[in-house]
């Protein structure tokens, strides 16, 4: 690796493997985190600061370069509000305040910068988080691609969710998966106007999680793992599970979620929608005892589409792999995501 490629923005294997090699390795342990919280010496949607009454400050990053800014479903300025406020909410917080950061490309047409920026409060204001600072810049014609948006999520846990699933336990996803994905690629390839994006059938999932809380605080404790799967899709998700933890995440093809719009485009395109990114949805690692009340309760909250959808087992022989059994009743193996399959899609 001499040079960097797209792939190692994409948030699969080249990532993780940049991330090692040029971040992680350069910090020493005792710097990862704060006492008493975690940081990167876990790599999760966001980091926790311990707070003196026990409960954790919740802290996440995060860049949106996502291309075309405007698509079917939202824009890059509502998706950058969900985003930052779903990666609070997978660690189990509460979000109360958001930064961002605005990059711009000289000659952006000042509606398109208000209507951006728009959409990004207008989501901030129905969740009734606070934008408490941020920044704002203009790079010279051709340095940049119209814009960029970072932002800076922060919310409060009682309850944090540290990703660690346990053997016995079940796989949820909360939500069709694939959908933001999808309308990325086929707006990029210009097929945007086909009959189903038109009528409002297929569009970007983009939207904020913080309905789960209630489920998460009823059930702390036995919600192991949660993760929205964004770039690398439910594949990303399940194979960083697996690497982490050196346990087998088993699901079956069947019950996968994926709307039929997104099957016959991702066929169509030699996709598999597992590695399509989600920005709606999210995936639980769920103690098996409570696994069927906890779907119930998703279904009540809204999430009328979540379902079940394997387990997460141990072997002495095999470990960290990600299995999916087919209509045949055979198993593929869902290898991690690599390379580019949607170029900047959040």
């Amino acid at each position: 690796m001499d040079a960097l490629a797209l792939a190692h923005g994409q948030g699969g294997s080249e990532t993780i493997e940049l991330l090692r090699k040029v971040v992680f390795s350069r910090v020493t342990d005792n710097l990862k985190r704060v006492e008493g919280g975690v940081g990167i010496d876990k790599p999760d949607d966001g980091s926790l600061i311990p707070l003196p009454d026990g409960k954790f400050l919740v802290v996440s990053v995060d860049s949106y370069t996502v291309n075309p800014p405007f698509f079917p479903g939202g824009n890059i300025g509502s998706l950058a509000a969900s985003g930052s406020i779903n990666d609070v909410v997978m660690m189990g917080g509460r979000p109360i305040a958001m930064l961002d950061s605005i990059v711009a490309e000289e000659g952006l047409p000042l509606k398109t910068l208000e209507e951006i920026v728009d959409s990004l409060i207008s989501v901030l204001e129905k969740e009734g988080v606070a934008l408490i600072g941020g920044d704002f810049k203009v790079m010279p014609k051709g340095q940049l691609d119209r814009i960029v948006i970072t932002t800076v999520g922060i919310g409060v846990a009682v309850y944090p969710i540290v990703d660690e699933p346990k053997p016995g336990d079940k796989i949820i996803v909360t939500d069709y998966i694939g959908d933001h994905g999808t309308v990325i690629l086929m707006s990029q390839l210009g097929l945007g106007d086909v009959e189903e994006i038109a009528h409002g059938l297929l569009k970007s999932d983009s939207k904020p999680l913080t309905p789960l809380l209630p489920v998460f605080e009823e059930f702390a404790g036995y919600i192991h793992a949660a993760r929205d799967p964004t770039r690398g899709g439910l594949a990303g998700v399940l194979n960083e599970w697996a690497q982490e933890s050196g346990l087998i995440m088993v699901v079956r093809d069947e019950d996968i979620p994926v709307r039929e719009p997104v099957k016959r485009y991702a066929e169509m395109l030699g996709v598999d929608p597992v590695y399509l990114a989600s920005e709606g949805v999210a995936v639980l690692s769920v103690a098996s005892e409570k696994a069927d009340i906890v779907l119930e309760r998703l279904v009540s909250s809204g999430f009328k589409n979540a379902r079940i959808i394997g387990e997460v087992k141990q072997s002495e022989k095999y470990k960290s792999y990600v299995l999916s059994k087919t209509a045949v009743g055979g198993y593929r193996v869902i290898e991690p995501p690599r390379g580019v399959l949607v170029p900047r899609i959040c």
